[in-house]
């Protein structure tokens, strides 16, 4: 976008932004061939990937088809992507037989997994993040793949540092971080035995107006509510901007896996993005402990060498958030847990 609104005032106007396809990825899905297939599409950032795509195929003038599959708990969520154009396949991944039923697309984007309560039930979180990939896998032996991962699978890495690198050797602490770990080995065992293209995205803190690492933060210093320091830093990008990245990602697609970091170009310092909300809010920031000398970082300069820096700069997400939560507009309710440094979620 060529001029960036005040404020992002509605759902409705932050789902359009955070779906409107680049230029660049029009221009790629201009000659990309195939359909597409999201896997998990219910979860925080499957709807706007799928009506980016749509959108995308659509200025590219391709009838190509985009397919969601989910459990699609919430109808009226099924009920809108169908409006948008995405063709919904409603049913459960964990079920072997329904995978196996599922279209043999060209393309497919895998979103599934769990986060938030993995401590408390384990066996879930490690089913949906390895054995679900497992099946995945084997089904579209014969398809590119672009799957979701996550920073967490990197050691703490000095904040100094630069953050890790696609290079740098994984260390996942706790068994939601191992479970990540072993949803990219499932990938890369499909990958090296069938020969299936995959590229694995370390995807590092997404962040949109209803949750979010910046949300946490925004809405400890509006309640006035201590914000712990310990994981002191962070990385974050735009999720529009991400969205974007990943779509143009099959490009990328090879054997053996390839991995790519996905983030912004900052390291976020959670003092001085409180201490800016304060600003904002007129509000004295309350902090408890101190900042460790250590963080999950990622170093996203091969994405940024590929598809250049994101659009949406860091201070103007600051400035919409806070809007949204001053106005009180709704919120996902799902905190990322950022300052949690023992792998516990």
């Amino acid at each position: 976008m060529d001029e960036f609104p005040a404020e992002i005032g509605t759902i409705e106007q932050l789902e359009e932004m955070l779906s409107e396809p680049t230029p660049k990825l029009v221009d790629y899905f201009s000659g990309l061939q195939g359909d597409i297939a999201f896997l998990g599409v219910g979860g925080k950032i499957g709807p706007s990937l799928a009506r980016m795509a749509r959108l995308a195929s659509d200025k590219a003038g391709s009838d190509r088809h985009i397919f969601g599959v989910s459990r699609f708990s919430n109808p009226a969520l099924q009920k809108q992507m169908q409006q948008q154009g995405v063709e919904t396949i409603q049913g459960d991944l964990l079920d072997a037989n329904f995978v196996r039923q599922l279209p043999r697309v060209e393309n497919v984007v895998f979103l599934a997994g769990n986060k938030f309560g993995s401590t408390d039930n384990t066996a879930f979180t490690w089913a949906m993040n390895v054995y679900v990939p497992g099946l995945v896998a084997e089904q579209f032996r014969n398809s590119r793949i672009v799957a979701y991962s996550t920073g967490a699978v990197y050691p703490f890495l000095h904040i100094e540092s630069g953050g890790a690198t696609e290079d740098t050797p994984p260390k996942a602490d706790g068994e939601y971080a191992q479970s990540c770990l072993g949803r990219e080995r499932m990938f890369e065992y499909g990958s090296a035995k069938y020969g299936t293209p995959t590229v694995l995205i370390r995807l590092n803190y997404a962040v949109e107006m209803r949750y979010g690492v910046l949300v946490d933060v925004g809405l400890r210093v509006k309640n006035k509510q201590p914000i712990d320091l310990t994981m002191g830093f962070a990385n974050v990008v735009w999720q529009g901007d991400a969205n974007a990245v990943v779509l143009q990602s099959f490009a990328l697609c090879e054997s053996p896996a390839r991995i790519l970091n996905v983030t912004g170009p900052e390291t976020i310092s959670i003092r001085r993005l409180a201490n800016r909300f304060g600003e904002l809010f007129g509000i004295d920031p309350v902090f408890e402990n101190e900042e460790s000398d250590t963080a999950w970082l990622s170093n996203a300069t091969q994405c940024q060498r590929l598809f250049g820096y994101p659009n949406v700069p860091f201070d103007q997400i600051i400035i919409w958030t806070s809007k949204w939560i001053e106005k009180g507009l709704p919120l996902l309710n799902k905190p990322t847990h950022f300052e949690t440094r023992n792998g516990k979620f």
